[in-house]
């Protein structure tokens, strides 16, 4: 690891007591130009005791703001000291996770992995428009029937065809045969540029996309493509079980990744992480934000400093070491999941190096899946999965009682509060989101 290292809680502290030094200081500090301060005294109390020893809330009732993209040009230098740290937490990821250069990317945090989709497929629209004068009609977007909702979402926004690859329904694989179709029937409906999203770590499969399906067959028939990663799930994961991942720069073909603090690294929500190679990010420049030092590459602008500060302290409280421990922990888990559920005859999908596993519901009873607050692929009476995912929280034990539940079901006693609630739910099911 070239810059990922393991940190006493002091060095912690200290670390980020300096940083926020060299930020602007709005108590003290003759700050008159800026539309920002700290967080409201009257509600946020910056002389609370327990501050000193908490740096992360520290930084949030400093209240940096990390506008721009701190990997490009010049960076507000109001806000330097914890920008540093940004730039500390990117080089962590880029090069020590997933294996890129040194100095050779950009990115940002940003405020979710919904946003570093989109930000990624607007790069690369951009990007065919910029360097090969495509028309927008001329741009797809090409993914599995699995991929998160954020890519059609950036297909509405962004005027971009989005093309779904269907997968085997067991296996979660994408069907070959039918991508080779789409593209070839693209191809003939004027495609000739494609931003491909390949999953590490679907969200209600943890399903992990061969991404040479995809590019092997857009180069036999001679097509323009950049590749995307969308790990968000996965990237603080399967990294770590799978050390033999193919999906890192290391691979030519990659050309950016997003990855989720929020989920498994357990950082506040609204942290998601964009990285793409040196040359992408300034297709999405903003020359109108001019009041903006090293204008804007972003597309939320304004965010949060203390969330690159959470992913950082996070990082560094367990090393690189300490990190690959807890995800071998969550895999020890989930295996003996599986074993359970296969002792059972009941039939799922684990991919091998994942923390998910997604039950047929044929297998599980309504009342056990409420009982256990499991997640259904759709909330209407079409369900056909139900997910469990072993986060840190999810102990062998309470896999245990579920287990024991699907083998015994739930005592008559208890059915009659399970069934209330499913009946209310299916009365109301247009209410229920997740």
């Amino acid at each position: 690891m070239k810059y990922w290292k393991k940190l006493t809680r002091e060095q912690r502290l200290v670390r980020i007591q300096n940083a926020l030094k060299d930020n602007v200081n709005f108590s003290t500090d003759a700050s008159l130009g800026y539309p920002a301060s700290k967080l409201d005294g009257k509600v946020f109390y910056d002389d609370a005791p327990f501050l000193k020893d908490a740096p992360v809330l520290q930084t949030f009732v400093a209240n940096p703001n990390h506008i721009g993209c701190h990997t490009y040009g010049t960076s507000e230098k109001a806000f330097k000291g914890t920008q540093e740290i940004e730039r500390e937490v990117l080089d962590i990821i880029a090069t020590d996770i997933f294996k890129a250069q040194p100095g050779s990317f950009d990115g940002y945090i940003a405020p979710g992995g919904t946003e570093a989709n989109i930000q990624a497929l607007w790069v690369y629209r951009n990007y065919f428009i910029n360097e090969y004068g495509a028309k927008p009609d001329e741009i797809a977007i090409l993914a599995s029937e699995d991929t998160h909702y954020s890519i059609p979402k950036g297909s509405n926004l962004l005027l971009l065809d989005f093309i779904k690859t269907p997968v085997h329904f067991s296996s979660r694989y994408i069907d070959e045969t039918a991508l080779e179709g789409l593209i070839m029937a693209a191809r003939m409906a004027g495609k000739k540029y494609f931003v491909v999203v390949a999953n590490m770590g679907t969200t209600m499969f943890g399903s992990v996309d061969e991404a040479e399906v995809y590019t092997d067959l857009l180069r036999k028939y001679g097509l323009t493509y950049k590749l995307h990663i969308d790990g968000a799930y996965g990237g603080f994961v399967y990294p770590f079980s799978n050390t033999g991942s193919k999906l890192n720069f290391e691979n030519p073909d990659i050309s950016s990744v997003t990855i989720d603090a929020h989920k498994m690294l357990q950082a506040p929500y609204g942290t998601g992480i964009f990285i793409c190679r040196k040359g992408l990010i300034e297709n999405v420049l903003t020359k109108e934000a001019e009041y903006v030092e090293g204008m804007d590459l972003t597309l939320c602008g304004s965010r949060s400093g203390a969330n690159a500060i959470a992913v950082w302290m996070i990082l560094t409280t367990y090393g690189p070491h300490g990190w690959a421990e807890k995800v071998n922990m969550l895999h020890m888990r989930t295996n003996w999941l599986c074993n359970e559920l296969d002792a059972l005859g009941i039939e799922y999908f684990r991919e091998p190096y994942m923390n998910i596993v997604t039950i047929k519901s044929e297998y599980v009873p309504e009342e056990i899946a409420l009982r256990f607050n499991l997640v259904p692929q759709k909330h209407d009476k079409n369900n056909q999965w139900y997910k469990i995912v072993v986060m840190d929280h999810v102990e062998t034990d309470h896999l245990a009682q579920f287990t024991e539940a699907l083998k015994n079901g739930i005592p008559e006693g208890e059915k009659s509060k399970y069934t209330s609630i499913t009946e209310s739910i299916t009365e109301n099911t247009h209410f229920v989101r997740y």
